[in-house]
Protein backbone atom coordinates (compact mmCIF):
# COMPACT_ATOMS: atom_id res chain seq x y z
CA UNK A 1 0.00 0.00 0.00
CA UNK A 2 2.79 2.43 0.89
CA UNK A 3 4.72 1.43 -2.25
CA UNK A 4 1.64 2.19 -4.35
CA UNK A 5 0.65 5.58 -2.92
CA UNK A 6 3.52 6.81 -0.76
CA UNK A 7 3.19 7.83 2.87
CA UNK A 8 1.77 11.32 2.42
CA UNK A 9 -0.90 10.39 -0.11
CA UNK A 10 -1.86 7.37 1.99
CA UNK A 11 -2.37 9.37 5.18
CA UNK A 12 -4.36 11.92 3.17
CA UNK A 13 -6.61 9.09 1.95
CA UNK A 14 -7.02 7.89 5.54
CA UNK A 15 -8.03 11.43 6.51
CA UNK A 16 -10.36 11.58 3.52
CA UNK A 17 -12.11 8.38 4.61
CA UNK A 18 -12.73 9.63 8.14
CA UNK A 19 -13.67 13.08 6.88
CA UNK A 20 -16.29 11.57 4.57
CA UNK A 21 -17.85 9.81 7.56
CA UNK A 22 -17.84 13.03 9.58
CA UNK A 23 -19.36 15.02 6.72
CA UNK A 24 -22.14 12.48 6.30
CA UNK A 25 -22.75 12.48 10.06
CA UNK A 26 -23.12 16.26 10.01
CA UNK A 27 -25.59 16.38 7.13
CA UNK A 28 -27.52 13.14 7.61
CA UNK A 29 -27.15 12.68 11.36
CA UNK A 30 -27.24 16.38 12.35
CA UNK A 31 -24.06 15.90 14.40
CA UNK A 32 -23.10 19.44 15.40
CA UNK A 33 -21.35 21.03 18.37
CA UNK A 34 -23.20 24.33 18.53
CA UNK A 35 -26.49 22.70 17.61
CA UNK A 36 -26.13 20.31 20.53
CA UNK A 37 -25.40 23.15 22.96
CA UNK A 38 -28.23 25.29 21.62
CA UNK A 39 -30.73 22.42 21.81
CA UNK A 40 -29.75 21.71 25.40
CA UNK A 41 -29.80 25.35 26.50
CA UNK A 42 -32.90 26.67 24.72
CA UNK A 43 -34.99 23.66 23.72
CA UNK A 44 -34.38 21.40 26.76
CA UNK A 45 -33.36 18.70 24.29
CA UNK A 46 -30.25 16.68 25.15
CA UNK A 47 -30.36 14.34 22.16
CA UNK A 48 -27.48 15.83 20.19
CA UNK A 49 -25.42 16.37 23.34
CA UNK A 50 -25.90 12.69 24.13
CA UNK A 51 -24.64 11.88 20.64
CA UNK A 52 -21.35 13.46 21.70
CA UNK A 53 -21.31 11.25 24.79
CA UNK A 54 -21.84 8.12 22.69
CA UNK A 55 -19.12 9.19 20.24
CA UNK A 56 -16.65 9.93 23.04
CA UNK A 57 -17.31 6.63 24.80
CA UNK A 58 -17.00 4.54 21.65
CA UNK A 59 -13.92 6.48 20.51
CA UNK A 60 -12.26 5.78 23.85
CA UNK A 61 -13.19 2.12 23.64
CA UNK A 62 -11.78 1.86 20.11
CA UNK A 63 -8.62 3.87 20.75
CA UNK A 64 -7.62 2.01 23.90
CA UNK A 65 -8.69 -1.24 22.26
CA UNK A 66 -6.10 -0.53 19.57
CA UNK A 67 -3.59 0.13 22.35
CA UNK A 68 -4.40 -3.21 24.00
CA UNK A 69 -3.85 -4.94 20.66
CA UNK A 70 -0.47 -3.23 20.23
CA UNK A 71 -1.64 -1.30 17.18
CA UNK A 72 -1.51 2.19 18.65
CA UNK A 73 0.28 4.04 21.43
CA UNK A 74 -1.54 7.17 22.66
CA UNK A 75 1.72 8.41 24.19
CA UNK A 76 2.94 9.09 20.63
CA UNK A 77 0.22 11.68 20.04
CA UNK A 78 0.50 15.42 20.40
CA UNK A 79 -2.21 15.52 23.07
CA UNK A 80 -0.35 13.26 25.50
CA UNK A 81 3.22 14.18 24.58
CA UNK A 82 2.81 17.93 25.20
CA UNK A 83 2.76 19.31 28.74
CA UNK A 84 -0.76 20.44 29.57
CA UNK A 85 -1.33 24.14 30.19
CA UNK A 86 -4.66 24.50 32.09
CA UNK A 87 -4.84 28.25 31.49
CA UNK A 88 -4.49 27.75 27.75
CA UNK A 89 -7.28 25.16 27.77
CA UNK A 90 -9.62 27.47 29.64
CA UNK A 91 -8.90 30.73 27.79
CA UNK A 92 -8.60 29.09 24.39
CA UNK A 93 -11.70 26.98 24.95
CA UNK A 94 -13.83 29.95 26.02
CA UNK A 95 -12.59 31.96 23.02
CA UNK A 96 -13.37 29.10 20.66
CA UNK A 97 -16.85 28.57 22.07
CA UNK A 98 -17.68 32.28 22.02
CA UNK A 99 -16.43 32.66 18.45
CA UNK A 100 -18.37 29.56 17.46
CA UNK A 101 -21.58 31.08 18.79
CA UNK A 102 -20.97 34.33 16.89
CA UNK A 103 -20.34 32.38 13.68
CA UNK A 104 -23.14 29.91 14.15
CA UNK A 105 -20.70 27.06 13.43
CA UNK A 106 -17.39 25.57 14.47
CA UNK A 107 -14.77 24.80 11.82
CA UNK A 108 -16.17 21.31 11.30
CA UNK A 109 -19.72 22.62 11.10
CA UNK A 110 -18.73 25.36 8.67
CA UNK A 111 -17.16 22.80 6.33
CA UNK A 112 -20.32 20.72 6.55
CA UNK A 113 -22.53 23.71 5.75
CA UNK A 114 -20.23 24.69 2.90
CA UNK A 115 -20.90 21.24 1.46
CA UNK A 116 -24.58 22.18 1.47
CA UNK A 117 -23.99 25.34 -0.58
CA UNK A 118 -23.80 27.91 2.24
CA UNK A 119 -21.38 30.60 1.07
CA UNK A 120 -21.45 32.23 4.51
CA UNK A 121 -19.63 29.14 5.73
CA UNK A 122 -17.00 29.73 3.03
CA UNK A 123 -16.18 33.07 4.66
CA UNK A 124 -15.98 31.42 8.09
CA UNK A 125 -13.62 28.72 6.79
CA UNK A 126 -11.32 31.25 5.13
CA UNK A 127 -11.15 33.63 8.08
CA UNK A 128 -10.72 30.85 10.63
CA UNK A 129 -7.98 29.18 8.60
CA UNK A 130 -6.05 32.42 8.17
CA UNK A 131 -6.47 33.43 11.83
CA UNK A 132 -5.23 30.02 12.91
CA UNK A 133 -1.99 30.38 10.97
CA UNK A 134 -1.48 34.01 11.99
CA UNK A 135 -1.31 32.86 15.61
CA UNK A 136 0.23 29.43 15.08
CA UNK A 137 3.19 30.32 12.85
CA UNK A 138 2.56 33.84 11.57
CA UNK A 139 3.07 37.37 12.95
CA UNK A 140 1.47 36.63 16.33
CA UNK A 141 3.17 33.29 16.91
CA UNK A 142 5.85 34.74 19.20
CA UNK A 143 3.22 36.50 21.31
CA UNK A 144 1.28 33.24 21.67
CA UNK A 145 4.39 31.30 22.67
CA UNK A 146 5.22 33.96 25.26
CA UNK A 147 1.71 34.01 26.71
CA UNK A 148 1.04 30.26 26.48
CA UNK A 149 4.37 28.41 26.32
CA UNK A 150 4.35 24.74 25.36
CA UNK A 151 6.89 22.09 26.21
CA UNK A 152 7.38 18.38 25.89
CA UNK A 153 5.88 16.34 28.69
CA UNK A 154 8.89 14.05 28.70
CA UNK A 155 8.25 10.53 30.03
CA UNK A 156 5.13 11.63 31.92
CA UNK A 157 2.13 11.03 29.65
CA UNK A 158 -0.54 13.74 29.94
CA UNK A 159 -3.51 11.40 30.21
CA UNK A 160 -5.83 10.19 32.96
CA UNK A 161 -5.56 6.54 31.95
CA UNK A 162 -1.79 6.58 32.34
CA UNK A 163 -2.06 8.51 35.62
CA UNK A 164 -4.55 6.05 37.14
CA UNK A 165 -2.55 3.08 35.83
CA UNK A 166 0.47 4.28 37.81
CA UNK A 167 -1.52 3.80 41.02
CA UNK A 168 -3.51 0.66 40.18
CA UNK A 169 -2.57 -2.82 38.98
CA UNK A 170 -4.25 -2.14 35.64
CA UNK A 171 -2.85 -1.11 32.27
CA UNK A 172 -3.72 2.27 30.69
CA UNK A 173 -5.46 0.36 27.89
CA UNK A 174 -7.72 -1.46 30.35
CA UNK A 175 -8.54 1.74 32.25
CA UNK A 176 -9.34 3.54 29.00
CA UNK A 177 -11.59 0.75 27.75
CA UNK A 178 -13.44 0.54 31.08
CA UNK A 179 -13.92 4.33 31.07
CA UNK A 180 -15.14 4.28 27.48
CA UNK A 181 -17.65 1.53 28.24
CA UNK A 182 -18.88 3.44 31.28
CA UNK A 183 -19.44 6.68 29.34
CA UNK A 184 -21.10 4.80 26.50
CA UNK A 185 -23.47 2.84 28.74
CA UNK A 186 -24.36 5.81 30.94
CA UNK A 187 -25.22 7.89 27.89
CA UNK A 188 -27.02 5.10 26.09
CA UNK A 189 -29.20 3.94 28.99
CA UNK A 190 -30.05 7.32 30.53
CA UNK A 191 -33.37 8.61 29.27
CA UNK A 192 -33.81 5.55 27.02
CA UNK A 193 -31.46 7.04 24.45
CA UNK A 194 -30.92 3.52 23.10
CA UNK A 195 -34.30 3.81 21.38
CA UNK A 196 -32.98 6.59 19.14
CA UNK A 197 -31.34 4.23 16.68
CA UNK A 198 -30.52 6.85 14.04
CA UNK A 199 -28.68 9.05 16.54
CA UNK A 200 -26.81 6.08 18.00
CA UNK A 201 -25.80 4.95 14.51
CA UNK A 202 -24.35 8.32 13.49
CA UNK A 203 -22.56 8.60 16.82
CA UNK A 204 -20.93 5.26 16.02
CA UNK A 205 -19.95 6.58 12.58
CA UNK A 206 -18.20 9.56 14.19
CA UNK A 207 -16.33 7.23 16.55
CA UNK A 208 -15.20 5.07 13.61
CA UNK A 209 -13.84 8.18 11.91
CA UNK A 210 -11.80 9.14 14.98
CA UNK A 211 -10.44 5.65 15.63
CA UNK A 212 -9.62 5.12 11.94
CA UNK A 213 -7.41 8.21 12.11
CA UNK A 214 -5.39 6.85 15.03
CA UNK A 215 -5.13 3.37 13.52
CA UNK A 216 -4.31 4.49 9.99
CA UNK A 217 -1.67 7.09 10.78
CA UNK A 218 -0.02 4.73 13.29
CA UNK A 219 0.25 2.00 10.66
CA UNK A 220 1.81 4.36 8.11
CA UNK A 221 4.20 5.83 10.70
CA UNK A 222 5.36 2.35 11.73
CA UNK A 223 5.67 0.88 8.24
CA UNK A 224 6.84 3.85 6.17
CA UNK A 225 10.08 5.79 6.05
CA UNK A 226 8.73 9.35 6.11
CA UNK A 227 8.17 11.24 9.38
CA UNK A 228 4.41 10.84 9.75
CA UNK A 229 2.56 12.30 12.73
CA UNK A 230 0.16 10.01 14.55
CA UNK A 231 -3.08 12.00 14.58
CA UNK A 232 -6.82 12.01 14.20
CA UNK A 233 -9.40 14.58 13.18
CA UNK A 234 -9.36 18.22 14.23
CA UNK A 235 -10.46 21.29 12.29
CA UNK A 236 -8.36 24.28 13.18
CA UNK A 237 -4.83 24.07 11.77
CA UNK A 238 -5.88 21.64 8.99
CA UNK A 239 -8.27 24.29 7.62
CA UNK A 240 -5.42 26.77 7.25
CA UNK A 241 -3.16 24.02 5.92
CA UNK A 242 -5.74 23.21 3.25
CA UNK A 243 -5.88 26.87 2.17
CA UNK A 244 -2.08 26.92 1.87
CA UNK A 245 -2.13 23.70 -0.15
CA UNK A 246 -4.76 25.11 -2.50
CA UNK A 247 -2.41 28.02 -3.26
CA UNK A 248 0.99 26.27 -3.13
CA UNK A 249 0.25 22.59 -3.75
CA UNK A 250 3.30 22.10 -5.94
CA UNK A 251 5.57 23.14 -3.05
CA UNK A 252 3.73 21.28 -0.27
CA UNK A 253 2.85 17.68 0.48
CA UNK A 254 -0.54 16.22 1.20
CA UNK A 255 -1.36 15.43 4.82
CA UNK A 256 -3.94 13.73 6.97
CA UNK A 257 -5.48 17.10 7.86
CA UNK A 258 -5.90 18.16 4.24
CA UNK A 259 -7.57 14.86 3.43
CA UNK A 260 -9.81 15.24 6.48
CA UNK A 261 -10.97 18.73 5.47
CA UNK A 262 -11.65 17.60 1.89
CA UNK A 263 -13.49 14.56 3.20
CA UNK A 264 -15.86 16.53 5.43
CA UNK A 265 -16.73 18.88 2.57
CA UNK A 266 -17.28 15.98 0.16
CA UNK A 267 -19.28 13.93 2.65
CA UNK A 268 -21.45 16.92 3.48
CA UNK A 269 -22.01 17.57 -0.24
CA UNK A 270 -23.08 13.97 -0.79
CA UNK A 271 -25.33 14.08 2.27
CA UNK A 272 -27.00 17.34 1.29
CA UNK A 273 -27.62 16.10 -2.26
CA UNK A 274 -28.95 12.83 -0.89
CA UNK A 275 -31.52 14.66 1.27
CA UNK A 276 -32.25 17.32 -1.34
CA UNK A 277 -31.02 20.08 0.98
CA UNK A 278 -28.33 21.54 -1.25
CA UNK A 279 -28.99 25.18 -2.06
CA UNK A 280 -26.86 28.25 -2.54
CA UNK A 281 -27.08 30.69 0.36
CA UNK A 282 -25.36 33.99 0.99
CA UNK A 283 -25.28 36.62 3.70
CA UNK A 284 -27.69 39.50 3.00
CA UNK A 285 -27.04 41.47 6.20
CA UNK A 286 -23.65 43.23 6.54
CA UNK A 287 -23.97 43.06 10.33
CA UNK A 288 -24.31 39.28 10.16
CA UNK A 289 -21.26 39.05 7.91
CA UNK A 290 -19.26 41.23 10.31
CA UNK A 291 -20.30 39.06 13.25
CA UNK A 292 -19.27 35.90 11.42
CA UNK A 293 -15.88 37.30 10.41
CA UNK A 294 -15.13 38.42 13.97
CA UNK A 295 -16.36 35.11 15.38
CA UNK A 296 -14.28 33.07 12.93
CA UNK A 297 -11.14 35.02 13.84
CA UNK A 298 -11.75 34.54 17.59
CA UNK A 299 -12.48 30.87 17.00
CA UNK A 300 -9.26 30.32 15.04
CA UNK A 301 -7.13 32.02 17.70
CA UNK A 302 -8.87 30.11 20.49
CA UNK A 303 -8.32 26.76 18.77
CA UNK A 304 -4.57 27.35 18.56
CA UNK A 305 -4.32 28.42 22.20
CA UNK A 306 -6.39 25.43 23.36
CA UNK A 307 -4.47 23.08 21.02
CA UNK A 308 -7.63 21.88 19.34
CA UNK A 309 -11.22 22.61 18.42
CA UNK A 310 -14.53 21.10 19.49
CA UNK A 311 -13.70 17.94 17.53
CA UNK A 312 -9.95 17.91 18.17
CA UNK A 313 -10.22 18.34 21.93
CA UNK A 314 -13.87 17.33 22.34
CA UNK A 315 -13.55 13.90 20.71
CA UNK A 316 -10.03 13.09 19.45
CA UNK A 317 -8.22 14.17 22.64
CA UNK A 318 -11.10 12.84 24.76
CA UNK A 319 -10.69 9.44 23.11
CA UNK A 320 -7.21 9.32 24.70
CA UNK A 321 -8.39 10.65 28.08
CA UNK A 322 -6.02 13.59 27.74
CA UNK A 323 -5.95 16.01 30.68
CA UNK A 324 -6.84 18.87 28.34
CA UNK A 325 -9.96 17.30 26.84
CA UNK A 326 -12.64 17.69 29.58
CA UNK A 327 -11.38 21.11 30.65
CA UNK A 328 -11.32 22.45 27.10
CA UNK A 329 -14.70 20.91 26.31
CA UNK A 330 -16.29 22.55 29.35
CA UNK A 331 -14.65 25.87 28.45
CA UNK A 332 -15.98 25.62 24.89
CA UNK A 333 -19.45 24.95 26.28
CA UNK A 334 -19.20 27.96 28.61
CA UNK A 335 -17.97 30.23 25.82
CA UNK A 336 -20.74 29.06 23.51
CA UNK A 337 -23.39 29.66 26.17
CA UNK A 338 -22.01 33.17 26.69
CA UNK A 339 -22.12 33.90 22.97
CA UNK A 340 -25.60 32.44 22.54
CA UNK A 341 -26.88 34.47 25.46
CA UNK A 342 -25.48 37.63 23.88
CA UNK A 343 -27.13 36.84 20.55
CA UNK A 344 -30.47 35.53 21.80
CA UNK A 345 -31.07 37.25 25.12
CA UNK A 346 -28.65 40.19 25.18
CA UNK A 347 -26.69 41.28 28.21
CA UNK A 348 -29.13 43.92 29.48
CA UNK A 349 -30.07 43.38 33.16
CA UNK A 350 -33.49 41.88 33.76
Amino acid sequence: MIDLFGEHILVALIGLFGGLLLGLAARLGRFCTLGAIEDQAYAANNTRLRMWGISIGLSMLGSFGLMAAGLFDPADTFYLATAWNPLASIIGGVMFGYGMALCGNCGYGALARLGGGDLRAFVIVLVMGIATYVVMSGPLAQLRVWAFPTASAGPQSQGFAHLIASALPLSPAMIGMISGCAIFLMTLLTGEFWKKRKEVFWSLVVAIAIVSGWAGTTWVAQNGFAAIMVESHTFSAPVGESILYAMNGSALTLSFGIGSVAGVWTGALIGSLRKGHFRWEACEDPRELRRQIIGAAIMGVGAVIAMGCSVGQGISAFSLLAYSAPVTFIAIYAGARLGLRQLIEGFAPV
